[in-house]
């Protein structure tokens, strides 16, 4: 067989040999490259893995979460820690829990990977209320957004199971229709209140519909910070692909945030687990310009660049009423003085209009 193939070889023209050895060389060169490209995508696995930041996440067997000094997380309400998750809330009714990181969060640019599971016994339309995820900076308060506080001062992220606007108000007035469950994200400037009502439309900044309650797969949820551009994609299809939810730019957020995970129920109720949040730092190529950008701009609250709900127009300060008695005081001081030196002058004047006539 191979005394056949070298007769061949042999008698071919010198142009199809120079042909041969082209292409064979080509093969050499292209299967080195594939050698090289699967060498590289193993380095970039690894290099993701080793800018993940362990004391911002929070993964199986959750040693990091407690009470202890040493603990990195902390537990809220009902929030109870189990060998598989993190239940925030049972399914049961009028239930709420939480957790906190302690650490505030100085990166700038940053990736949070969360697995997490919503499930009960409710039918459709008999559930809630959601999940959410946090970057603010209060931590551990109660209260009535998705079991954290009203007017807070951040980024919040949630995962709505239950819609409580009216459809035919909300297609009225909007145009559109939301599918629930939801997934939406509003940052808060302190000022700013989550409108339970309308499930939070008027605050909203981006979102999707997200299948994510009784499924038989793991759900995922990914937030991206990168160069003031907030990304948001789902999992929950259960193919292990992620899809955009919403995608904004010229988001400013302030560093040293505290990262958390809330939920609660109400009359309605599911079982809302966290899994995972892992939290990753993006290396990032950045210009001159962009690195002196970012150390001469201090963003201390929140906003989105160009959005009318962030433009805080600043009241004119008025008299306080110690200010105002103060310079009614002194005001009342100058005019007595300024009488004093005008009787003085006039009594001088008179004087001397009586010399002049003697």
């Amino acid at each position: 067989m191979a005394d056949a193939v070298t007769k061949v070889y042999r008698s071919l023209p010198s142009d199809s040999l120079v042909y041969l050895k082209t292409l064979s060389k080509s093969v050499c060169l292209l299967l080195v490259l594939c050698v090289l490209l699967g060498s590289s995508s193993a380095d970039n696995v690894y290099e993701m893995e080793e800018f993940l930041k362990r004391e911002y996440s929070l993964t199986k067997p959750y040693q990091g979460l407690g009470s202890s000094s040493s603990s990195h997380w902390d537990l809220m309400g009902n929030a109870m820690v189990t060998p598989d998750h993190v239940r925030l809330t049972p399914d049961l009714q009028s239930r709420q829990g939480a957790v906190w990181s302690r650490i505030p969060c100085y990166l700038r640019d940053w990736e949070l990977q969360v697995q997490f599971k919503v499930h009960g016994e409710g039918k459709k339309n008999f559930h809630g209320d959601g999940v959410a995820f946090w970057l603010t900076k209060e931590r551990m308060q109660n209260g009535p957004v998705f079991g954290n506080m009203n007017h807070f001062t951040g980024l919040g992220v949630f995962v709505d199971t239950y819609t409580n606007e009216d459809k035919n108000r909300e297609k009225r007035q909007t145009g559109t229709q939301r599918v629930y469950p939801y997934v939406s994200a509003m940052l808060g400037n302190g000022t700013l209140s989550y409108d339970h009502e309308r499930d939070g439309r008027p605050t909203e900044i981006g979102g999707c519909t997200a299948m994510v309650r009784n499924v038989n797969h793991d759900t995922f949820l990914l937030i991206r910070y990168i160069r003031s551009r907030l990304t948001i994609m789902t999992d929950v299809d259960g193919h292990r692909e992620w899809r955009d939810c919403a995608d904004i730019s010229g988001v400013r957020l302030p560093l040293g945030f505290y990262f958390g995970a809330t939920s609660i129920t109400g009359d309605l109720s599911d079982n809302h687990d966290l899994i995972s949040m892992k939290l990753y730092e993006l290396t990032v190529d950045k210009t001159k310009e962009e690195l002196e950008q970012e150390e001469e701009e201090e963003v201390t609250v929140p906003r989105v660049d160009n959005m009318q709900q962030f433009i805080v127009v600043e009241p004119e300060e008025g008299l306080s009423g110690v200010q105002y008695a103060v310079t009614a005081l002194f005001s009342l001081m100058g005019l007595g003085v300024l009488a004093a030196i005008g009787l003085m002058a006039y009594g001088r004047w008179k004087e001397k209009s009586r010399k002049r006539f003697y």
